[in-house]
């Protein structure tokens, strides 16, 4: 018997370490379409992971600074950064487990894309299945919607003859041609492309900060209320909480075990663009950036400025594209047309989705506090708190422990210091990122709504001058 039960370990293994047969073949015949539409590597993986977490919140993040200080925003993000990396350890740890228990079972994943709530469905039974596809699917809405308000608020530092609210319209517009993307297969060229962008805007934000210099009379008052400290903290949260899609990236490579550490890996790159950067544009703005949420509305104009603001106009549309494509493939399975393969068909299928990612961005335009309210409610559940809890009962019991598909990281040498990491990790992000976080967003949240009113015309922009 122990020779048969290695054997079909063997097989399962080999399941999940090698791709389908249809990606196989694409990646040995080398074309030029593959090159660009066929990602699966470990590279592309960490460019999708890295890409994804630098979007819209690197203009930001300044922001946060300015309410928290230089000091606990950078302890902050390399915290957030490491505890995120943890986070998307474990969602990695888990997809393995399912899929090689589903693959023991002969369940083929050929024209099937697996996403979390499946995973919690299949570990854990339906109730977490509910729970994993309620947060997830309401974060990345929200994430999209944030994308949208982001494109409108960065295009009108180019051209301000168009209110934001306009922007709004037309980039949705725009944004909705991602329904033709299949799948994170197809993101590769994007992905490289993203990230070269991101990286363009943050040594922009950093140099130009330093050429410009401090502004007359500049202050560095931050901290001074708790409201706002714990607002940049969830911000920042969110920052590093962009592992919502870890499940479908992982499922779209050759080889998903690979991606244990690159997510830490794609971390310690975005730390070199968004800690030298938030920390120049506070340097050079300071208290000036409470009332401007975009960095780019304080930055001089120069055609350096506007090269940034399109590159992450361009940005926007791909990363509006990796957060509403987990949901264009729950839309899918629920009318579903998830198995066939016209993109068309697809395409046509999925356009619901953005109409109301497109009426909330319209609805509520706050560019940054925005962002933070989407952390302490929302990431703080999906992207920490569940995957800790999940993990935890998933390998409640012995036999589980011992039969584990994924063997314990070598930084931990014992399944009860596993569950110390992830009571601890619980219980901070609950009390910190939830409890507090979600206090003071929400205070922030409200005061805009107040302050600008839903359905903003233009949130933050400049004064129109007065009629005699």
């Amino acid at each position: 018997m122990v020779p048969d039960k290695q054997a079909e370990e063997a097989i399962v293994s080999r399941n999940i370490n090698e791709s389908d047969e249809e990606i196989n073949n694409n990646k040995s015949k080398f074309s030029f379409k593959s090159f660009l539409w066929h990602g699966g590597s470990v590279y592309d993986a960490w460019f999708s992971c890295a890409s994804n977490q630098v979007a819209q919140v690197l203009l930001t993040l300044p922001y946060s600074f300015s309410q928290m200080g230089i000091v606990s925003g950078v302890i902050f993000q390399i915290f957030y950064g490491i505890l995120g990396s943890w986070t998307a350890y474990l969602i990695s740890a888990l997809y393995v487990e399912y899929r090689t228990r589903k693959e023991k079972d002969n369940v083929s994943f050929k024209n099937h894309i697996i996403q979390w709530f499946e995973v919690l469905d299949g570990l854990l039974g339906s109730y977490w299945k509910a729970i994993g596809l309620a947060f997830n699917c309401t974060f990345l809405l929200f994430g999209s919607v944030i994308q949208l308000i982001a494109c409108a608020s960065n295009i009108y530092y180019i051209n301000d003859r168009l209110d934001k609210r306009t922007w709004t319209y037309i980039f949705g517009a725009c944004c909705a041609t991602t329904v033709f993307i299949p799948s994170y297969h197809n993101y590769r060229i994007w992905s490289f492309l993203g990230l070269g962008m991101t990286t363009y805007t943050a040594w922009y934000m950093t140099i130009a900060s330093f050429v410009h210099g401090q502004v007359e009379g500049v202050t560095h008052s931050a901290p001074t209320k708790a409201v706002l400290y714990f607002t940049g903290a969830t911000n920042i949260l969110y920052t590093f909480g962009g592992h919502a899609v870890t499940v479908e990236i992982m499922h779209a490579m050759w080889k998903p075990r690979k991606f244990k550490s690159i997510y830490f890996l794609a971390t310690l790159y975005v730390f070199t663009l968004t800690i030298p950067s938030a920390t120049a544009v506070y340097w050079a703005f300071g208290d000036q950036l409470l009332t401007h949420a975009n960095a780019f509305s304080l930055l001089p104009h120069s055609r350096f400025r506007d090269t940034a603001v399109i590159l992450m106009l361009t940005h926007q549309f791909i990363t509006f594209g990796f957060a509403c494509t987990p949901l264009y493939f729950v839309w899918e399975k629920v009318i579903g047309v998830h198995n066939t393969t016209s993109i068309f068909t697809r395409a046509l299928a999925r356009l619901p989705v953005v109409i109301p990612i497109w009426f909330l961005a319209i609805i509520f335009p706050f560019f940054g506090p925005i962002n933070s309210a989407v952390g302490a409610l929302l990431v703080s559940f999906t992207v920490y708190i569940i995957p800790a809890l999940a993990h935890m009962l998933t390998y409640r019991t012995a036999s589980a422990r011992e039969n584990a598909a994924e063997k314990l990281p070598f930084f931990v040498r014992s399944w009860t210091g596993m569950y110390i990491v992830n009571i601890f990790v619980v219980l901070w992000v609950f009390i910190v990122g939830f409890g507090f976080g979600g206090w003071a967003s929400m205070t922030n949240f409200i005061k805009q709504v107040a302050s600008f009113g839903l359905f903003a015309k233009c949130y933050q922009c400049k004064p129109e001058p007065e009629k005699h």
